[in-house]
């Protein structure tokens, strides 16, 4: 049975017909396109449920694409095929809303399990609806929504999951690879600067509401400043 459109945008035909052999093997409806003009389009033509997006594109870059996205309020799913030496292009995606990445050459199965997770984080908590509170910054699990005093924040899914597994245990300090596990659902080699990048982001939006707090050596915690 079919789980969905996924939107490959991916200039090198071999690379798009791999990955889109992999996802068909997994039960996603998928079309391909080569370039960030014809991407956009086809988001907003078909409403795939994620996109599996180059960063190195004729014309519009992934980059951009994901920035226009997201600059029209389209939150769909964004993960990232970059180059192993493009560390700075996939910080500045992450920093756009893009919700993953996967470094070239990649294991087709790998890029079929990270999609899974962000879908999975993408359709939201399976268990009971959770309110959870520290300082002016509500998350409430069941709406899918953060308020930092009356203002409403908008998050990206990986944001929202990150903040929300913070929360959850005020005070408690997380290691970068317990965080990489428990919100990603992959392992600490994938690269802990997704961590970074995610939280800076978070911080950005609450602006000094944020309840994270960086722990030297260790990782992060949420709690209530002193």
């Amino acid at each position: 049975m079919a789980q969905g459109l996924v939107l490959v945008v991916e200039d090198e035909p071999a690379i798009a017909e791999l990955v889109r052999l992999y996802l068909s093997r997994d039960g996603f409806g998928v079309t391909c396109c080569g370039d960030g003009e014809s991407a956009l389009a086809a988001v907003r033509r078909d409403r795939p449920v994620a996109v599996v997006l180059d960063i190195r594109l004729p014309g519009i870059d992934g980059t951009e694409v994901c920035r226009r996205m997201r600059a029209a309020d389209d939150w769909t799913p964004v993960l990232f095929l970059t180059a192993a030496d493009d560390e700075v292009d996939r910080i500045v995606g992450l920093e756009l809303g893009a919700d993953d990445y996967v470094t070239k050459p990649f294991s087709p199965r790998e890029l079929v399990a990270r999609l899974r997770a962000v879908l999975r984080r993408t359709a939201g908590p399976q268990a009971a609806h959770r309110v959870y509170r520290v300082g002016p910054v509500t998350v409430d699990t069941e709406r899918h929504r953060v308020t930092a005093g009356d203002a409403d924040v908008r998050l990206t899914t990986t944001e929202f999951d990150l903040l929300a597994h913070l929360m959850a245990r005020p005070g408690r300090v997380f290691t970068r690879e317990e965080l990489l596990a428990a919100v990603w659902g992959y392992a600490a080699q994938a690269g802990t600067r997704t961590v970074d990048v995610h939280v800076a982001q978070v911080r950005a939006k609450l602006g000094a509401a944020s309840p994270i707090r960086t722990v030297r050596g260790v990782g992060y915690a949420a709690e209530v400043a002193p």
